[in-house]
This record gives C-alpha cells, structure tokens and sequence, in this order.
C-alpha cells in the first residue's frame, strides 16, 4: 500500500503562483511514476503532469504545459507541482497520484493504482 498526501493548494490570484507536493508513505515509490490530475467542478479528473521514476522524462497537459512543472525527490518521497501564470480555469482538486508497476504510459487514470486526497487550488479572476 501506498499513502499519499497533498499540500500547498489555496487561494490565489490570477497571474499568481502556487507550489504542490505529495509526500509518499508505506511502499517505496521509488522508480516508479508519478502523476498530478484534476477534477473541476462539475467535470472529470484530468491528467495534468506526470514524472517517470528516473525524473528525466515529463508529460504535461496541453493546458498547463509551459506553465507548470513537476519534479521530484526520491530520497523524501515527494513529488511537487510548481504552477505559474495561474488562470481561473486553473480551479480544481488536485490529487496526487502513483503506481507501483513499471509502464509506458503516464496520462490516463488508469494507468495509477494509488491517489491522495487532493488539494483545492482557487484562483480569482
């Protein structure tokens, strides 16, 4: 098993900045990778930002790519989510998500087995 947690959502304004992290616990998540989705209200979660394992290869959400960045630290077991130039349609809950399986695939829901909680991050126009 795997836990999960996120921190660092609020609220900000339009233009602003907001920095995410998910801190792992139980089952080593080591080399395995992680991922930040969505949901907005009255949508479906969607795929926001992905890491493989190594941390040399990310995926990003056409949305977001240029704006956001993930990285992470295996030696604490987080993984975080700088996001500048927010947008009000930035507004979501933001969960953390990861896999404990080697795979080619990091965008769908399907291909994670763990989540958090999530985050609410508002941004005010």
């Amino acid at each position: 098993q795997v836990q999960l947690v996120e921190s660092g959502g609020g609220l900000v304004q339009a233009g602003g900045s907001l920095r995410l992290a998910c801190t792992a616990s139980g089952r080593t998540v080591s080399g395995y990778a992680l991922g930040w989705f969505r949901q907005a209200p009255g949508k479906e979660r969607e795929f926001v930002a992905a890491i493989t394992g190594s941390g040399r290869t990310t995926r990003y959400a056409d949305s977001v790519k240029g704006r956001f960045t993930i990285s992470r630290d295996n030696t604490k077991r987080t993984v975080s989510l700088l996001m500048n130039s927010l947008k009000p349609e930035d507004t979501a809950v933001y969960y953390c998500a990861s896999r404990t399986y080697i795979s080619a695939s990091l965008t769908g829901e399907k291909d994670y087995d763990y989540w958090g909680q999530g985050t609410q991050v508002t941004v005010s126009s």
